[in-house]
C-alpha cells in the first residue's frame, strides 16, 4: 500500500446499516494493511482547532524558565511540560528534536481510577490553555470511542466491548513542539524517531505538511499527509498486541526538513487513547487459528505501559 486510506466516521454514525458496515469494512482493512487512516466526520469543529493550536503556540512561546516550571519530577513525564530533547525511540540513545505537554485524563467521579493519575498541571500564565486543552481531549476521547466500535465490530467482538475499558482509561493529549534546527543534528537525531505507539489508538492533529512518514509492508517510508479536516489515526501496540496482531501497530517517524525550512517550528497533536491499567492485553481467541497461533504473553495494560515508558527513557526502573 502506498497511500493512506481516507475513512468518514458519519458513515459509521449514520442509521444506514449498508454505510456502517461499509465504515467497519474500511477501517479494518486499512488496519491489517497498513494500521494507518485518515479520518473525517470527527468530534473537534474548526473554532476547537484553531483556539487549540493558538493556545498551544502560546505556551511553547513562554521564556524557557517559565515553561521549566511546569516539568513535574517524579511522574514519567505523564502529566505537565517535558523539554526538549527528553524522549527517545526505544532502542535509542539520541533525544527526539521536541517538547512537548500532556494533558490527561479527567476522570469521573467516584473514579477507582483516580488514585493511579498524577493531577493535571494548571497554567497561570494562560487563563484559557487548560479548558482548551480539555475540551479538545473530550472531542478525542468520543472520537476514539467509535473508531474502536467499529473495530470491536470488525474483528467479532460485541460493539461496545472496549467501553468499559477505555472509560476512566489512562488517555494522554500530547501537543508537540518541534522547534527550528539551528545546528546540525547530532547522533542522527530526527524530530522523532522511528517508533511504535505504546496505546490503543492514536488520534493526530496536525498532519497536513510532510514529515510524518509511515513503513509500509515492504519497508518502504510513505509520506502520511491529512487533509485540513482529517485526523490521522493509527494503531497503537496494544491493539495489536490485543488482537494477535491482526491490527497492525505501524512504526511511523517524523524526520527533519528540507536543510532550506530548518528555520520553521512544527507542532502535531496526538492523542494517545488508553485503556485502565487492569484491562488484560491477552491475545483475543477470535484472534488466534492454526495459521495465527498465539504470538504474546498475557500482561495488563499497565504493566505494558510501564516497560515502555522505562524503555523510552521516561520512567526509571
Amino acid at each position: 500500500m502506498q497511500q493512506i486510506p481516507s475513512v468518514d466516521l458519519r458513515d459509521f454514525l449514520s442509521d444506514d446499516p449498508a454505510r456502517k458496515q461499509k465504515f467497519v469494512n474500511e477501517i479494518g482493512r486499512a488496519y491489517e494493511d497498513i494500521g494507518f487512516v485518515a479520518l473525517k466526520g470527527h468530534f473537534l469543529d474548526d473554532k476547537l482547532v484553531e483556539d487549540l493550536y493558538s493556545e498551544v503556540r502560546n505556551f511553547f512561546n513562554l521564556p524557557l524558565e517559565t515553561k521549566a516550571k511546569y516539568e513535574i519530577p517524579g511522574i514519567g513525564g505523564q502529566r505537565g511540560y517535558v523539554s526538549f530533547g527528553k524522549e527517545h525511540a526505544k532502542g535509542r540513545s539520541a533525544g527526539d528534536l521536541k517538547e512537548f505537554w500532556h494533558f490527561g485524563q479527567y476522570v469521573s467521579e467516584g473514579s477507582k481510577y483516580a488514585s493511579e493519575y498524577p493531577d493535571n498541571v494548571e497554567v497561570s500564565e494562560l487563563p484559557h490553555f487548560n479548558e482548551v486543552g480539555k475540551e479538545a481531549y473530550r472531542m478525542l476521547e468520543k472520537t476514539g470511542v467509535y473508531v474502536l466500535r467499529a473495530l470491536a465490530l470488525y474483528i467479532g467482538l460485541d460493539e461496545f466491548y472496549f467501553d468499559n475499558y477505555i472509560k476512566d482509561g489512562n488517555s494522554i493529549l500530547r501537543p508537540i513542539h518541534y522547534p527550528p534546527i539551528t545546528d546540525e543534528p547530532k547522533d542522527g537525531a530526527v524530530r522523532a524517531a522511528a517508533h511504535g505507539d505504546i496505546n490503543l489508538i492514536t488520534l493526530l492533529m496536525g498532519a497536513q505538511g510532510k514529515g510524518l512518514q509511515v513503513q509500509n509492508h515492504n519497508g518502504d517510508w510513505i509520506d502520511a499527509m491529512a487533509q485540513p479536516d482529517e485526523l490521522m489515526i493509527n494503531v497503537g501496540d496494544m491493539l495489536s498486541r490485543h488482537t494477535n496482531n491482526k491490527l497492525k501497530s505501524t512504526i511511523h517517524q517524523v524526520v527533519n526538513p528540507p536543510r532550506e525550512l530548518w528555520g520553521t517550528s512544527r507542532f502535531s497533536i496526538p492523542f494517545f487513547m488508553h485503556p485502565v491499567s487492569d484491562m488484560p492485553l491477552n491475545c483475543l481467541e477470535k484472534c488466534i487459528d492454526a495459521d495465527h497461533p498465539k504470538g504474546f504473553e498475557d500482561i495488563t495494560a499497565g504493566e505494558y505501559l510501564d516497560e515502555r515508558l522505562v524503555e523510552l527513557g521516561l520512567k526509571k526502573k
